[in-house]
């Protein structure tokens, strides 16, 4: 497996996620301490989780979801020049909602450098009601996660 555009050999620290997001780190996004700006790795995590949902078909401009919780540990700074790459996998589907996690892992420090987690809950298209996700959208989700061997909670 590669890297999501990148042709890019898949670090082992990420070997079991199936969604593997390249992120370069931008001169403009270091804080005052010239290191990543934490505010940046749930700006990263949104295009991860974006790429995620559309690889999955479900990110098609008629589904809507709301993000009902994230968190992140920040294990190491990060600094500029580096590239992240987000490892992406569900850790549990519910009815309406899944709960995504996240592992950033710097090029340059070859480790894992932070950690995260998220809740989306999915909406009708008024974005009022919760809608669940149907059996072929539960089924392309599994089906993606055993490419890498890891089973999500259902």
């Amino acid at each position: 497996m590669d890297v999501q555009g990148s042709g890019a050999e898949v670090p082992q620290e990420l070997a079991g996620y199936p969604i593997i997001y390249n992120q370069p780190i931008h001169w403009g996004e270091m804080d005052a301490f010239s290191h990543l700006n934490n505010v940046v790795y749930y700006r990263y995590a949104e295009s991860a989780r974006i790429a995620y949902l559309q690889a999955l078909g479900m990110f098609d401009g008629n589904m809507v979801t709301v993000l009902a919780q994230s968190s992140c540990q920040y294990l190491r700074p990060v600094t500029y020049p580096d590239t992240l790459l987000l490892g992406v996998r569900c850790q549990r589907l519910g009815t309406t909602s899944i709960a995504i996690e996240y592992s950033y892992y710097s090029c340059a420090q070859q480790a894992i450098v932070a950690i995260a987690d998220a809740v989306i809950v999915r909406l009708d298209s008024k974005g009022k009601n919760k809608v669940p996700w149907t059996i072929d959208e539960r089924a392309r989700l599994v089906e993606l996660e055993n490419k890498v061997g890891h089973s999500p909670k259902l």
